[in-house]
């Protein structure tokens, strides 16, 4: 090991991470050639295959699996002792960033985002892509995005998943709606009425599982794939919706609908930031990680709406 190379554990680090010789040496602004002749030397000295080519990119092998650890540690350390000289500075440095967001994402926390950018950070842009969870961690991985929020859980060695906060689903209605009352809507009173629901590349798939739990999947006389849509929709019609909390409540902010509490409990829905591992990103990304987890990671809904209803009165009475 004295004369192991810790450049050799860098390159490393970000195949593992990447799967990309393409994207490690962008990264390490090398070449391709210089990316794989590393990697040569690496399998050499740990004489072990270490990434076997694949469809999705590199796959890690046992034993290169077994090596990331101790070594993402310690370049950790390493990178720690230096980054103080190797800071991005959001008040005196531009910077813009790519990231991904769902139509709720946009509605509800880029406002957030950017007016918070606005004020630490006035010479960041940002540049914001629809998101596409079933493409997201690959753009994440190639360098076409540098963060992206999601609901979904996904799983992967490339990525980190960082959680910002927790929220529950709620009924939304036009607030003139002819026979949705109160603070709760019943089982009964669901089953009567007719729904609109969102099904598309976003992956906000409970709305659309609670309703097929309840067998309400008759119901639906429109199926969108965007959420932006509903207040539109149903501010002029007396269809219903199940949308989260904090959502419903933007949009009953600035139009005409209400929002009731459902019969039953949904599974929760946790926002999630998505990023590469520390030890992938450049300064900048790091500062932006930190960032949008502080500024999205606090707790958003008023949760003004009485608790679930744990046995619903049947209507009428």
């Amino acid at each position: 090991m004295r004369n192991f190379d810790l450049n050799l554990a860098r390159v490393f680090v970000l195949l593992y991470e990447t799967g990309s010789v393409t994207a490690t040496a962008e990264t390490l602004h090398v070449t391709q050639p210089t990316v794989s002749y590393s990697l040569g030397k690496l399998r050499r000295h740990f004489d072990d295959e270490l990434f076997r080519r694949t469809g999705r990119g590199l796959t890690p092998t046992a034993g290169a699996r077994r090596l990331y650890d101790p070594l993402r540690r310690a370049l950790a350390e390493i990178d720690g002792t230096i980054r103080q000289s190797d800071a991005f500075d959001p008040q005196t440095m531009p910077g813009r960033f790519t990231v991904a967001l769902t139509d709720l994402g946009e509605a509800t926390l880029l406002p957030r985002l950017l007016a918070a950018a606005r004020e630490r950070a006035p010479r960041v842009s940002f540049t914001v892509r629809a998101l596409d969870v079933d493409d997201a961690e690959q753009q994440l991985r190639r360098g076409d995005l540098d963060a992206f929020v999601a609901t979904p859980v996904l799983t992967s060695h490339r990525t980190v998943r960082i959680p910002l906060f927790q929220e529950r689903y709620v009924a939304m209605v036009a607030a003139d709606h002819p026979r949705v009352r109160g603070e709760r809507v019943t089982l009964e009173q669901l089953s009567a009425e007719h729904h609109a629901t969102v099904f598309g590349p976003s992956g906000h798939v409970v709305p659309r599982a609670a309703l097929a739990a309840h067998g309400l999947l008759d119901r639906v006389v429109v199926e969108a794939t965007r959420f932006s849509m509903l207040p539109y929709l149903l501010e002029q019609t007396d269809l219903v919706a199940v949308v989260p909390e904090y959502v419903g409540e933007v949009f009953t902010a600035s139009r005409r609908l209400r929002l009731v509490r459902l019969p039953f409990e949904t599974e929760p829905i946790e926002v999630a930031l998505y990023a590469r591992h520390e030890s992938s990103r450049s300064p900048s990304q790091r500062w932006l990680v930190q960032f949008m987890a502080e500024v999205l990671g606090e707790r958003v809904s008023r949760a003004q709406l009485p608790p679930y209803a744990v046995d619903p009165e049947p209507s009428g009475r």
